[in-house]
């Protein structure tokens, strides 16, 4: 049976919030928990659009911290699917800040969130197929199934061995 097809901007979230001093460090940067906070939410909502079900966090990826994020800076995180497995969907996640007096905006972190599509009962459910359109989607979409391959690996739930898609990166029989 052919799965239901959805493409992938209709999954896209964008997200802004201000950076106020209950967010902070005693530096006065974003703490880490908040920022990671922000974008399993933003992350979540997208999934769920996707999906049209409950969500919950399966994995996510290294998640590194580029440039700090000050107290008063505008945060804006944008959420997109970038492809979706029987019932899991990846999600890939960029953060702004921006600091609206200087006139500045940098890119401060980059992240891939994996999450499960659950039934009322918590138990997997299938979700729509992943379309991608764009160029830079389609980049995302192909670079899913080794990000995937390489998370089951790490995690003990695929032997090195089966991980086909790793192992064509570097060539090895």
């Amino acid at each position: 049976m052919l799965r239901k097809q959805k493409p992938v901007k209709d999954s896209f979230v964008r997200m802004t919030e201000l950076v106020l001093p209950n967010d902070t460090n005693t530096l006065h940067n974003l703490m880490g928990g908040r920022m990671m906070h922000l974008m399993d939410v933003a992350a979540a909502i997208s999934a769920q659009r996707h999906s049209n079900r409950i969500v919950v966090t399966a994995s996510v990826d290294n998640v590194s911290f580029r440039e700090s994020i000050r107290l008063g800076n505008v945060v804006t995180l944008e959420a997109q699917v970038t492809r979706s497995f029987s019932s899991s969907m990846e999600v890939h996640i960029n953060v702004w800040a921006e600091d609206i007096p200087s006139g500045t905006k940098i890119k401060s972190n980059e992240a891939f969130f994996t999450f499960v599509a659950v039934d009322q009962s918590g138990r997997p459910i299938d979700v729509p197929e992943a379309v991608a359109e764009t160029d830079e989607e389609i980049a995302l979409y192909d670079g899913a199934l080794r990000r995937r391959q390489l998370r089951l690996v790490l995690g003990g739930r695929m032997s090195p061995h089966e991980a086909a898609e790793l192992k064509a990166l570097f060539d090895l029989q």
